[in-house]
């Protein structure tokens, strides 16, 4: 074998290698992992009504009147993670940035009102959108946009560590292993990997349509709700899982920790549940959205 095939082979693996390596790599955190809001307007789309579709595809045509042509914004998929790709230009959507969370402490008493200045806080945006998207009267790029943050934020706030938090920005700050992967950091894990493997490996599939019991169980609440329902998963079960114990507000936990096959196991069904309360809830906020009237107003808390 001459010196230049080894030399190409070698290449290849080290190519392969690094490659295999980028996607164990932390990402910056964004919101749920690309392919876990897809997800979330598949369900969608397989629960609205089909005026809600018809009135949706109408809509889509309003795309080129954004100016983000780097962005596709021209089916439900598109819109669930359009905010993540927008903001990338900073000097424009910068000011979004702080709409994909809110930071919660988790051992301290749940306060709906806190860390949400101005209304620039995910859950004062999902409602926000909702009504821009709703009204008729404004423009329909206008009302486009505003059903992007709306379906992208849903998907955010069901994401238990973009409200819960442990002086760690929503576990962001804590290096984890999941499972034979190094480095990655607990935020990341449940936005991309665990959420993933929770897909892929449901039956059945996420993706259907539900009875009328499964939306009455699932598809409930406000946003207000839902972020405290995340504040508390990451207060009973995301911290504790990933650090042994039940004392996570009594002690000083570790920058570092590791997810075992048996912890990623048992997080399975949490990431499954929340994954569809987002698709179906989703389907909810489109529905009212799209119906004739004005909306409700808003419920105060």
């Amino acid at each position: 074998m001459g010196h230049r095939t080894i030399r190409r082979r070698a290449s290849r693996l080290i190519g392969f290698a690094l490659g295999f390596l980028a996607l164990l790599a932390p990402l910056p955190a964004q919101a749920w992992g690309f392919f876990a809001h897809t997800v979330t307007g598949d369900i969608a789309l397989a629960n609205i009504r089909p005026e809600t579709r018809a009135a949706m595809e109408r809509l889509f045509r309003a795309e080129a009147l954004l100016g983000t042509p780097e962005c596709d914004l021209a089916t439900l998929q598109d819109a669930t993670v359009w905010p993540d790709c927008v903001r990338r230009s900073r000097w424009r959507w910068g000011h979004t940035a702080a709409w994909h969370y809110r930071t919660t402490p988790i051992c301290e008493p749940y306060n709906p009102r806190r860390n949400c200045p101005g209304g620039n806080c995910i859950l004062a945006q999902i409602d926000r959108n909702q009504r821009i998207l709703a009204d008729e009267s404004l423009p329909a790029n206008v009302r486009l946009q505003a059903l992007a943050f709306m379906v992208h934020f849903v998907g955010d706030v069901h994401m238990p560590l973009h409200h819960g938090d442990k002086d760690d920005r929503g576990g962001n700050d804590r290096e984890a292993d999941y499972g034979i992967a190094p480095g990655l950091n607990l935020h990341w894990i449940w936005d991309g990997p665990l959420a993933e493997r929770a897909i892929t490996s449901a039956q059945p599939s996420l993706v259907r349509h539900y009875s009328a019991a499964e939306r009455a169980e699932l598809a409930g609440g406000t946003s207000a709700d839902w972020g405290r329902e995340s504040w508390q998963i990451s207060r009973d079960w995301v911290y504790p899982t990933a650090f042994d114990t039940e004392e996570v507000c009594e002690r000083e936990l570790p920058g570092a920790t590791k997810l075992t096959q048996e912890d990623i196991r048992q997080s399975i069904p949490v990431s499954q549940r929340r994954v569809t309360q987002a698709g179906l809830r989703m389907a909810r906020l489109l529905d009212e959205a799209f119906a004739p009237g004005p909306l409700p107003e808003p419920q105060r808390n």
